[in-house]
């Protein structure tokens, strides 16, 4: 046991996710509330272009009052599946399809207080699609190549850790196939 849920409380239940306060006792015996954002999850997708190019994606983000670099990504629908989401959100935000996919490995961002998991993945051989923003979305789309995008990481340009993660898996997954040279 590492955690006896005593009672569960919905502060607020948003758009997107709730935000509960748990009482638990602990394996140790202490009982303390938490407080936990639940989540629905979300896909997270590298697009990969042509050679070692991806698409990023430069989107507005309230909470931090800024632009961030960031790949594609969005939160599960009721009753979707991880890959489903990813199709879905690569279409609408780039304007892109992919015609292989390649799941990468799966991320719990802040397991502090909150359940939600980023399932990722690589998408290759890319086909136009009709771009369909959703009309909160200001995002710009952007062609770099994987090494440039590595550099922006290391220069604190690119600091959202979805991407951070997402890129270094898949730069390990090209590089282990032969598809990516090393750097």
């Amino acid at each position: 046991m590492a955690a006896r849920i005593n009672s569960t409380v919905t502060l607020h239940k948003g758009r997107v996710f709730e935000l509960q306060r748990e009482n638990v006792t602990l394996e140790n015996r202490v009982t303390v509330d938490l407080d936990i954002i639940r989540h629905p999850s979300a896909s997270a997708i590298v697009p990969v272009s042509q050679g070692d190019s991806l698409i990023l994606v430069r989107q507005y983000r309230h909470a931090i009052g800024d632009f961030i670099w960031e790949i594609p990504a969005g939160t599960l629908d009721p009753h979707e599946t991880p890959i489903e989401c990813a199709k879905r959100e690569l279409i609408e935000e780039i304007g892109f399809s992919a015609n292989t996919w390649q799941r990468l490995g799966e991320i719990t961002p802040v397991p502090g207080y909150s359940d939600e998991r980023i399932h990722i993945f690589l998408a290759t051989d890319l086909v136009p699609a009709k771009q369909d923003l959703d009309e909160d979305e200001l995002l710009d789309v952007h062609e770099i190549r994987l090494e440039e995008a590595v550099r922006m990481i290391h220069k604190g340009l690119i600091q959202d850790a979805k991407t951070i993660c997402a890129l270094f898996l898949a730069t390990h997954w090209l590089k282990k196939r032969g598809r990516l040279e090393d750097q």
